[in-house]
């Protein structure tokens, strides 16, 4: 089982989205966070080790997470998907960006 961790700023409606497509693949269990304090589910350092791979939607994430959980970062699998904050949760576009970027990171 490989554990995914999708983070965006507020986690309402691109991590959400993903989490919601990735839960349910075989193989895998899927949480997401935000980076802000007014996340709906603000992300900590429980989240950050229980992930195998962590998945942010914008190098802004990335650059946040680094400057608060350098070490924990470490030794994790992290990439920047680069989808940008125009899509609603379940946005048929958004899923099938999310579909495309996602597994190209899970391949290599």
């Amino acid at each position: 089982m490989t554990n995914l961790l999708f983070v965006c700023s507020r986690n309402q409606w691109r991590s959400p989205t993903a989490e919601a497509i990735w839960r349910r693949r075989p193989g895998f269990s899927a949480r997401s966070a935000g980076t802000s304090p007014n996340a709906r589910k603000p992300i900590d350092a429980a989240d950050i080790r229980w992930a195998d791979v962590i998945l942010v939607m914008e190098r802004k994430h990335l650059n946040r997470l680094q400057a608060e959980y350098a070490r924990l970062l470490e030794h994790k699998r992290i990439h920047s998907l680069d989808i940008p904050d125009d899509f609603r949760f379940m946005d048929p576009e958004l899923v099938d960006m999310l579909e495309v970027t996602v597994k190209s990171y899970l391949s290599t």
